[in-house]
């Protein structure tokens, strides 16, 4: 059950025009003071942060903790971190008792100055992570470079796969081909020397299998396949070098709704599945069940965040209309380099225009600065107007850049009527700090 389910006014309470209820967090209502998340209204987070500015309601992120943690067990779920960090966010996750994914050296910094347990961090990637719970493997340079180092315990590691064939047909972002990138094929003379290396090694565990499937992904049937996969290399490792595999992770890239597509992944009926095929897989190879983990990270953060920009020009034809903001590419590059697309609504004013097909484009004068395409918008927008745009908790923040010397926007936490900084605007004379000639 779900705080929307206890709450179901914190649903029904959306305004009605211009707003998909999926999109938005959970905590979004429409009162006197105009659109609101967390029980503040987001003009007045306008008011005192000014724009652009991410907005991440709280109540949403720890809703879907509490999903994924009653769904496969706090233990057996790891935060992406790669979604979405902050000291902040750290801590809502560490106290929902969920694990952590880090894939560099300023993610895991930031983990440990925060007190995240490191026992429950998985690294990925080049990291010098020293106590940490779990380590992705996926060449023999990891291999190398982790028995080279002196360290005081035993790494317990866990082997990147690349399963083939998984049979993806619906709308979604499959992982690059495995020519594009590293990782073992489940069967074969590889892995079957990488698990040589790890063996041989007193420094090294083998404790888990990981991959990564994609992103967006709402299908079950691809981590169906993949599941048979790991298994079967499970069996096969059993069989040749007497490991016993102590864990599977299926990764992340779970979908959510977004304009154009209404599907999210169902958590509840999706690791109910997986589990059962994980039995099924188990009983026919002759194994003992692994446990099964999964690295969500758009999934728990998505949903939470909006992005409130300011209007700055608007050019009217018939049937159309252009907007310009104090944002874009810079906060948001996700349509530019993968076609996302996001829809906006009007707040801090009413209007009872018609609304006409709209495109909000960003401050930068490039082709691809466009945050939202032919959306339905009030034709009667102006100059100084407010506007909001949802999903916009996962890959913003971290995705954003200083290009044209533009400081990257604040995030704000929104719970119970109270705003408070995760994380200040960056200013002018931050970006200029750092020019040393």
């Amino acid at each position: 059950m779900t705080l929307g389910d206890v709450l179901p006014s914190l649903r029904s309470s959306l305004p009605p025009r211009g707003v998909d209820r999926e999109l938005w967090p959970l905590t979004t209502a429409h009162g006197r003071a105009g659109l609101s998340v967390g029980g503040v209204p987001l003009v007045e987070i306008e008011q005192e942060y000014g724009t652009p500015a991410y907005v991440l309601d709280e109540a949403d992120v720890r809703e879907r903790c509490t999903a994924y943690a009653a769904a496969f067990g706090p233990a057996q779920v790891y935060y992406a971190a790669k979604a979405l960090l902050s000291r902040g966010l750290l801590r809502w996750i560490d106290e929902a008792g969920l694990g952590l994914a880090v894939y560099s050296t300023g993610q895991w910094r930031l983990a440990l100055a925060a007190g995240f347990p490191p026992e429950r961090i998985v690294v990925h990637g080049d990291v010098d992570a020293r106590g940490a719970g779990r380590v992705v493997i996926e060449s023999a340079a990891d291999i190398a470079r982790l028995t080279c180092t002196r360290r005081p315990l035993r790494q317990r590691v866990m082997l990147r796969l690349l399963p083939a064939q998984l049979g993806f047909t619906a709308p979604g972002l499959p992982a690059c081909p495995s020519e594009d990138r590293f990782g073992v094929p489940t069967a074969g003379a590889e892995l079957a020397a990488l698990v040589d290396e790890i063996t041989s090694s007193p420094l090294l565990e083998l404790a888990g299998l990981d991959v990564y499937l994609g992103s967006q992904l709402a299908q079950f049937g691809g981590y169906e396949h993949a599941i048979t996969q790991l298994i079967a290399a499970c069996a096969e490792l059993r069989r040749t070098h007497g490991v016993r595999i102590e864990e599977i992770n299926l990764g992340g890239g779970f979908a959510v709704a977004h304009p154009g597509q209404d599907s999210t992944l169902p958590v509840d009926p999706f690791a109910a599945r997986m589990r059962r095929v994980l039995s099924l897989a188990c009983d026919r190879a002759g194994v003992p069940r692994p446990r099964l983990s999964v690295t969500p990270g758009r999934a728990v953060v998505a949903r939470a965040g909006v992005a409130l920009y300011r209007v700055l020009a608007v050019r009217h034809e018939p049937g159309h209309q252009l907007v310009a903001v104090d944002g874009g590419l810079s906060d948001n590059p996700r349509p530019a380099l993968y076609g996302a697309r996001y829809t906006a609504v009007l707040v801090g004013r009413p209007s009872h225009a018609d609304t006409v097909p709209t495109t909000v484009v960003g401050r930068h004068d490039e082709t691809g600065d466009v945050l939202v395409r032919d959306e339905p918008l009030p034709g009667d927008l102006r100059p100084g107007d407010l506007l909001a745009v949802p999903g916009c908790g996962a890959y913003h923040f971290p995705l954003a850049s200083n290009y044209d010397l533009v400081g990257r926007p604040p995030l704000i936490a929104v719970r119970e009527g109270r705003a408070r900084l995760l994380v200040r605007r960056e200013t002018l004379d931050d970006i200029l700090r750092r020019d040393a000639a």
